[in-house]
């Protein structure tokens, strides 16, 4: 059976070209004591837009794990997956986040409610290790549960049966995810919706519910710390009791998307799955094509000018380009800079603009966000900017490893 290692960091490649210097964070980890699993994870709206195919991301992941002699575990995530795309990704993958976000609020059968509410009769008081309140919770809140998720439960078990009837039992890993949603979900609707996928026999291995605060794109958490803090610390423990209670596997484990970036709960996170000794699923997209204009940017010449007419774009139709991430980027179109300003900027100027580091002058977190979104201006120059990738190539891969041991992975697991 596979099973997907206690630390694990899903590694977004949206244009293909960097698995080496991803890799080589990973194996920088290894060599400070922790062992990380990658996983490379595109969604089917970024291979639309860019116009690859899954096979790409698992011709990548084999390629540079086997260049590199690397023999831990890696995996292929098909990223926020549904009935309507799974299709196309199930040859290539062995990794499924299957996304029931939309399915969230629709109501199940009277029927299937009916015996859900059955079987979660006893639990009216429910007392969970690490958790010093006692769960309280009437029938009239457990059928509002069970109207709101019972049916995304099911639909989340469709979706696992179609992939278990072509790739077998036990031969990949389900993640279910339920992160883009307005509202969080509280540890009590937690509860029972592992119970629901307990009872939905699917094996989940991870689960991403939706925190509170903002987790927007490529740049750090907004919400207060403190909060987050003890949020992340009572859904763990709901989880860690669910898996002895309902006999889920026992290495599920909290996965946080949109978790690159989120430098400043970074810290509570590693204290927490330290002092409580559990895993976490960390998973990146876009920052890695970010890493990789940097890196353009910084080089000079070309690869400074592409970036800057990628940028004069960018202004041009942020509209269309923001339309589909509305709910996960906040941009004050009155921080961004002209396109005549940032003309004249050097490659330094407009490196450490994009590049995250809070406490540079001139970071800007607001292009940065606009930048995050238009990797769809680089789909159609892909000549050019493969070209530029291959020229500038020591420069990129150096911003890609970077970003991720350096800021990611030190920065959580404490290392110095």
């Amino acid at each position: 059976m596979k099973t997907l290692g206690k630390y694990s960091f899903g590694l977004g490649d949206r244009f293909g070209h960097q698995g080496a210097a991803q890799l080589k964070a990973i194996i920088e980890a290894s060599g400070h004591g922790y062992e990380i699993t990658p996983v490379w994870n595109k969604s089917n709206r970024e291979h639309v837009t860019i116009g690859t195919e899954p096979s790409d991301v698992r011709n990548e992941a084999d390629t540079v794990t086997r260049e590199a002699g690397y023999k831990g575990d890696y995996f292929v995530d098909a990223d926020h997956i549904n009935l309507d795309n799974v299709d196309r990704f199930i040859s290539s993958s062995d990794f499924f986040t299957i996304d029931v976000a939309s399915y969230i609020g629709k109501k199940a059968t009277d029927e299937d409610i009916e015996l859900f509410m059955e079987m979660v009769s006893s639990y009216d008081e429910i007392t969970i290790p690490g958790i010093d309140n006692i769960l309280k919770i009437s029938n009239e809140q457990k059928r509002k549960i069970a109207e709101k998720y019972l049916f995304a439960a099911k639909k989340a078990r469709e979706i696992f049966s179609r992939i278990e009837a072509e790739k077998g039992s036990g031969n990949f890993i389900t993640e279910v995810s339920m992160d883009e949603v307005p509202d969080p979900q509280s540890p009590t609707e937690l509860f029972f919706i592992l119970k629901m996928l307990a009872q939905e026999k699917i094996p989940l291995q991870t689960i991403a519910p939706r925190f509170s605060g903002r987790f927007n794109k490529g740049v750090d958490y907004v919400g207060n710390k403190a909060d987050f803090a003890i949020e992340f610390e009572t859904d763990l423990m709901v989880i860690s009791f669910a898996i002895k209670e309902f006999g889920l596997p026992v290495n599920l484990k909290m996965s946080i998307h949109s978790g690159s970036d989120k430098f400043s709960i970074y810290p509570s996170i590693g204290e927490i799955i330290r002092k409580h000794g559990k895993g976490v699923h960390i998973k990146t997209a876009g920052t890695t094509w970010l890493e990789e204009i940097i890196g353009l940017a910084a080089s000079g010449g070309e690869g400074l000018i592409f970036v800057k007419e990628i940028y004069a774009q960018a202004l041009m139709k942020s509209d269309e380009l923001c339309a589909p991430y509305a709910d996960v980027i906040d941009i004050r179109t009155e921080k961004l800079p002209s396109a005549a300003e940032i003309s004249g900027w050097t490659p330094e100027k407009l490196s450490s603009s994009l590049r995250h580091v809070q406490d540079c002058p001139d970071y800007n977190q607001d292009m940065r966000q606009l930048m995050h979104v238009a990797y769809k201006l680089a789909a159609h120059r892909m000549e050019d900017f493969y070209r530029l990738l291959g020229k500038f190539e020591n420069q990129v891969s150096q911003s890609v490893y970077e970003n991720i041991f350096d800021r990611h992975i030190s920065r959580l697991f404490g290392i110095r």
